[in-house]
């Protein structure tokens, strides 16, 4: 089984969102929350099967820590990480 970690960039595999970046910020058993600041807002992540999501293997220290320690995570931290992502791949 894969394993998803908080604040870990994913690639959706499945649905209208196929092909789009998310970031977790939740998990439970066979789902996770993910969201992406701009369509799926922190406010209402979506819930996605992790047999729908491929794990790209980056984790958002930034976005991680704050899951962690229960901080304030803004639409526009997700936006600039994923951002900074999609940068490296070019």
């Amino acid at each position: 089984m894969k394993n998803f970690e908080l604040g870990q960039i994913v690639k959706s595999t499945a649905g209208r969102d196929c092909g789009e970046l998310f970031i977790i910020l939740d998990i439970e058993e066979a789902y996770v929350y993910i969201a992406d600041g701009k369509r799926r807002r922190i406010e209402s992540p979506k819930k996605k099967k992790l047999k729908h999501l491929q794990i790209t293997y980056m984790i958002s220290e930034e976005i991680a820590g704050k899951l962690k320690h229960n901080e304030k995570i803004t639409n526009a931290d997700i936006r600039n990480n994923l951002k900074d992502y999609q940068q490296t791949l070019e």
